[in-house]
């Protein structure tokens, strides 16, 4: 399922989201642009690596991205549930808890696979936090999403409880699959996002604004 739009307008400008996403894409693009052997050291610098561990990296990583799809699918995923969630929270608010899912995500990955060298990047974590928050912020919300079907494509509203919850059992059903896999932490970092999401769910509450008198249409 391909996420295209949520159905809440923001009432303000998300700044912190469009900030994020404008820091990923100065990264990303100065990745690209380094020749393989020094992307390797980049990556090597500022990539969690568990048996390496550095408090450091837990933020860096964040920034950080292994190719086109990766990036696209995170920012696109980052634009769609984070200017609402950032909406809630109000900017400086959001930004913290954003970068705390980050950090929790990054040691999620690393209680899992402690003995691995293979270095983790990128923002999956945190966003998966911001997904945990729009999955308690906005329960009624729907999501209009394409779903292709071997040659056909349909395009449907699909509600936010529903889509995100699909989401975070086909991350966790990988987790534990991958821990019967001979490299536990290698490939797609399942516990980064489990990890990241559960804290977005715990984190939410405290870090939202109070709410407003008058609810929304959606609430």
């Amino acid at each position: 399922m391909i996420p295209l739009r949520d159905v809440i307008p923001s009432r303000t400008t998300p700044v912190v989201t469009i900030g994020l996403i404008v820091a990923n894409t100065l990264v990303f693009l100065f990745q690209v642009s380094l020749p393989r052997p020094e992307l390797r050291m980049f990556v090597q610098e500022f990539g969690l690596i568990p048996a390496q561990f550095s408090v450091p990296t837990l933020v860096t990583s964040v920034f950080l991205h292994g190719g086109w799809l990766h990036f696209i699918g995170n920012m696109w995923y980052l634009w769609i549930f984070g200017d609402n969630v950032e909406d809630r929270m109000g900017h400086l608010r959001y930004l913290a808890f954003y970068l705390i899912c980050g950090i929790v995500a990054g040691l999620g990955h690393v209680v899992i696979g402690p003995e691995s060298y293979l270095p983790t990047i990128g923002a999956s974590g945190a966003i998966a936090g911001v997904m945990g928050a729009y999955f308690v912020l906005y329960p009624r919300s729907r999501i209009l999403t394409l779903i292709p079907i071997i040659v056909f494509i349909q395009i449907i509203e699909i509600p936010a409880v529903f889509f995100l919850a699909f989401w975070f059992i086909m991350q966790l059903f990988s987790g534990v699959g991958s821990l019967a896999g001979p490299n536990q932490a290698g490939g797609v970092a399942f516990w980064a996002h489990i990890a990241g999401f559960v804290a977005g769910l715990a984190l939410v509450r405290p870090f939202r604004r109070a709410e407003r008198l008058r609810p929304e249409w959606w609430q």
